[in-house]
């Protein structure tokens, strides 16, 4: 099953300890490429995430932002009476030692190491919602790549049946393409019966009737849009061996055009490069 490399996925969460956010977007990209922006409380994260994208995706661009508001404006402030008291007897002491040193005030005595107990959001408890909400969107996303590369696989599939359709197309025509080739054939052979040798004569019908031969051409075509075909419903990552596919089904395009004798072939061959390349355009989206 095809999947596009384009898709976005929003996940939001309600804490205890605040509100979490967290959105992924992915682009098409030859290789994975995954970009982090993450509040810096929660950095250690990001290996994590990492690894859950390596596990799931194989190739795009895929930029994550986690964003984190703790719940109220401040963290809870308490004093601790203990460690205060026992820094103020210390402070009796050097006054009664040294009577003119300048004692602190009561915001100095606040910054003083473990007075003031800062109570904030319980971090580990964050980190472990954060990571449930990245596993869900990481799962939104695949779902959504899913959808789209299924929509792809459509488009891709209608215009294999229309590069089938020249295909045919130029099956129909052979008949007249045959005829027009017997007919240069014969006008080349009268305009060079003079010039040649037998030997060179013949050989020279030999090559004519060689360029205008395209039924290898046109059953590689069939083949090829067959192996497409079969490679939209094969698991995993399917884009590389598309794009080759694609290369191939072009170059015998290009082929066909250069062996045409009649005009109507030369348009088949036209239609069919167009058909190739809107593939091809699409197939840069695909896993």
């Amino acid at each position: 099953m095809a999947h596009s490399m384009t898709a976005f996925s929003r996940q939001d969460s309600d804490t205890a300890a605040g509100s979490l956010q967290i959105e992924l977007r992915s682009v098409n990209q030859r290789y994975l490429e995954p970009h982090f922006r993450l509040p810096e409380a929660l950095r250690d994260l990001e290996p994590m995430f990492r690894e859950a994208l390596r596990n799931r995706l194989a190739r795009g661009k895929v930029e994550c932002t986690l964003r984190f508001e703790p719940t109220g404006n401040e963290a809870a402030l308490s004093v601790d009476r203990r460690r205060l008291a026992a820094l103020a007897t210390a402070l009796g002491e050097v006054r009664e030692s040294v009577p003119e040193a300048t004692m602190p005030d009561a915001l100095s005595l606040l910054d003083h190491p473990g007075v003031l107990d800062r109570r904030g959001p319980d971090m580990a408890a964050v980190k472990q919602e954060a990571l449930a909400l990245f596993q869900a969107a990481l799962d939104d996303l695949v779902a959504g790549r899913a959808r789209e590369g299924e929509k792809l696989a459509a488009l891709i599939r209608e215009r294999l049946i229309a590069v089938n359709a020249q295909v045919a197309e130029v099956h129909r025509l052979m008949p007249h393409i045959l005829e027009r080739q017997r007919v240069q054939l014969l006008e080349r052979m009268e305009a060079i019966r003079a010039e040649l040798e037998p030997q060179r004569l013949e050989a020279e019908l030999v090559l004519l009737a060689q360029k205008a031969d395209v039924d290898e051409e046109l059953d590689r075509l069939t083949t090829h849009v067959a192996e497409v075909a079969r490679q939209l419903g094969q698991p995993g990552p399917v884009g590389r061996r598309l794009d080759f596919l694609m290369q191939e089904l072009n170059r015998e395009a290009n082929t066909l055009s250069s062996k045409s004798v009649v005009a109507a072939t030369t348009r088949c061959a036209v239609e069919l490069k167009v058909l190739i390349e809107q593939m091809r355009e699409q197939i840069q989206n695909i896993e």
